[in-house]
C-alpha cells in the first residue's frame, strides 16, 4: 500500500478508465478486485503474479524469477501491463488459445464454470537482436 501505484488512479492499470475498458489494477497486488467479469478478474490476478516474479529490487520476501545476463544470454526484464514487447499471455483453460495477447484484449472471453482460468506467459525470447555471439561447436556426420 506504500507504492504510489497503489494510491494514484491511472497508474499500473490493466485497461483504461477513459476507454471504459478497465479490467483492474496491478497494485495493490494482494488487494481485492471489484470486477463482475470472472475472466477479467483471473487475467488481472495472472498479471499481478507475472509482475511479482519479474521485478527486482523490491522489499519483499520472495525471490524474482529473473536470471542475470551473461555473454550470449539476455533475459527478459520486468513484465509491463499492456506492453507486448515484455510478454504475452496464452489462454490455456477454459479454452486453449492458439495465439497470444496482452491484457486487456478484445478476443472472445469464455467464462469458466468454476473460475478455473490458466494462462501461459510467453516472454520475448524469440527474434532478439543478435549481439555477443559465441560459437558453441559443431558435429560432422560423415
Amino acid at each position: 500500500m506504500v507504492y504510489p501505484e497503489a494510491v494514484i488512479p491511472g497508474m499500473r492499470e490493466i485497461g483504461g478508465r477513459t476507454t471504459l475498458n478497465l479490467w483492474g489494477n496491478v497494485y495493490p497486488r494482494g488487494g481485492f478486485l471489484h470486477q463482475t467479469d470472472d475472466y477479467k478478474s483471473g487475467a488481472v490476478v495472472a498479471q499481478r503474479a507475472g509482475d511479482v516474479v519479474t521485478r527486482r529490487m523490491q522489499p519483499h520476501v520472495y525471490q524474482p524469477l529473473l536470471a542475470s545476463s551473461s555473454d550470449g544470454y539476455w533475459p527478459a526484464g520486468a513484465l509491463v501491463e499492456s506492453d507486448a514487447s515484455t510478454g504475452k499471455w496464452q489462454e490455456l483453460t477454459p479454452t486453449l488459445s492458439n495465439s497470444c495477447a496482452v491484457f486487456p484484449h478484445s478476443n472472445t472471453r469464455v467464462q469458466a464454470q468454476q473460475g478455473d482460468y490458466a494462462w501461459a506467459l510467453w516472454r520475448p525470447y524469440a527474434c532478439c537482436q543478435r549481439r555477443g555471439q559465441v560459437f558453441l561447436g559443431s558435429v560432422d556426420f560423415l
